[in-house]
């Protein structure tokens, strides 16, 4: 099988690396490079940088902004601009509600959102989860009943990324409470997040951030026509956006990047009276990593090349959870291979979290240093989005070995 580029490959990832280089603000990239948190603007920003170029949303149909690309061209793409770093464009757009309204909402649909959503004139966010249905998300019990026009939808979701900054959300509601299966009878129904009986409420997570929240809808008044596809057929179009959800939740890309500057760092700190870098201990603990690394990115060039072959591009294939498996446990082991470089230097607390706040407090050691703890504690939850590693272990078990 062949798994090296071909040299249209090639030159194609020489252009995304030139236009990354000559697009990318230097102060968005220096804070994506120490782990520090960017400014809604910067995203925003850069995303429409990425949609001029027709790079926003390639895998989108052409007619509202997709390229026909190969995998292997979108792999390119995602794997330059993790390892750059870059910000990427946003899932909640792109790759989550912006491919299930090409595919099953109506012209009017198309027309009102995917152009608004490709260049994020319009920031969505995901209402799924709700504190009873995480894993078991078709126990779900916020409803939506007809009445004349409109849905009326009362309920609670949580764990809602970003929802502070969202203009839209995305939500599975249950419209029919009596149908025989919990997964029958539930709805994708796109939210207005001004709509009167909205109400966001911040989570604080155990590093200080505000990166999720709750929203509550009370008697919150939805037009029909905000509907995406058939009453009750929910829950198919939320199998296909979580298949959706798991393109590139690998990031090797990322990976690379951080442990790049991992062995930058570990040759400046020191252990003793040597560099760390020099230490067998820790050199024997950053290469098991980068080992685990080489061959998740084998494999994912693997699934691609297989994609390629076999022409089932665009349709979820079950050996993507190897990769979510191992991607979120080597991105989770760069965070523990940090704390070892900048060891005590992570204690001290930064209390804002604000990107634009950098505070007054001069930075002791690397400016990596003071968000080395909170990313380490953060990053636990890789292994739970998207489909837990556990579920995945499951679905190999079942769809690959056929137990």
């Amino acid at each position: 099988m062949e798994l090296s580029f071909s040299p249209e490959e090639i030159a194609f990832r020489d252009e995304v690396r030139a236009f990354i280089r000559d697009n990318l603000p230097g102060d968005v990239q220096k804070r994506l490079i120490e782990g520090r948190e960017i400014g809604k603007q910067d995203i925003v920003d850069w995303q429409r940088k990425l949609n001029a170029k027709g790079w926003a949303v390639p895998h989108w149909p052409r007619a509202w902004g997709g390229q026909d690309w190969s995998p292997v061209q979108e792999f390119i793409l995602l794997d330059e601009l993790q390892s750059a770093p870059a910000p990427s464009p946003l899932p909640f757009n792109v790759s989550m509600v912006g491919p299930v309204i090409a595919t099953f909402g109506n012209d009017e649909q198309k027309r009102k959102f995917l152009p608004a959503t490709a260049n994020l004139d319009i920031w969505w966010c995901q209402g799924f989860s709700e504190p009873g249905a995480g894993s078991d998300l078709a126990g779900l019990k916020t409803t939506a009943r007809r009445e004349g026009d409109h849905y009326i939808i009362n309920g609670q979701k949580t764990w809602t990324t970003l929802a502070q900054y969202a203009d839209w959300i995305f939500v599975l509601a249950r419209t029919d409470p009596g149908a025989e299966k919990k997964q029958q009878g539930i709805s994708f129904i796109l939210v207005d997040m001004k709509t009167p009986g909205i109400t966001v409420r911040p989570i604080q997570l155990i590093d200080g951030g505000h990166e999720v929240n709750e929203v509550w809808f009370d008697e919150v008044k939805v037009p029909a026509e905000n509907l995406v596809g058939e009453e009750n057929k929910g829950w198919d179009y939320a199998k296909f956006l979580l298949g959706n959800e798991r393109t590139g939740i690998a990031r090797v890309g990322a990976s690379k990047q951080r442990l790049r500057r991992i062995r930058e760092l570990a040759t400046i700190e020191r252990a003793g009276d040597a560099r760390l870098i020099d230490a067998p201990w820790f050199r024997e603990k950053l290469a098991d990593v980068e080992i685990d690394l080489k061959a998740l990115e084998i494999t994912q060039l693997r699934v691609l090349a297989e994609a390629r072959k076999s022409g089932k591009h665009g349709r979820p294939d079950p050996k993507s959870s190897i990769l979510k498996i191992k991607g979120s446990e080597i991105q989770q082991a760069t965070t523990e291979l940090l704390l070892d470089v900048v060891g005590p230097l992570a204690m001290p607390f930064q209390g804002s979290t604000d990107p634009d706040d950098d505070g007054n407090a001069m930075p002791i050691g690397p400016d990596d240093a003071a968000e080395a703890a909170p990313t380490y504690f953060n990053w636990r939850k890789i292994s739970i989005y998207g489909g837990s590693n556990e579920i995945q272990r499951n679905i190999i078990a079942k769809a690959i070995l056929g137990f």
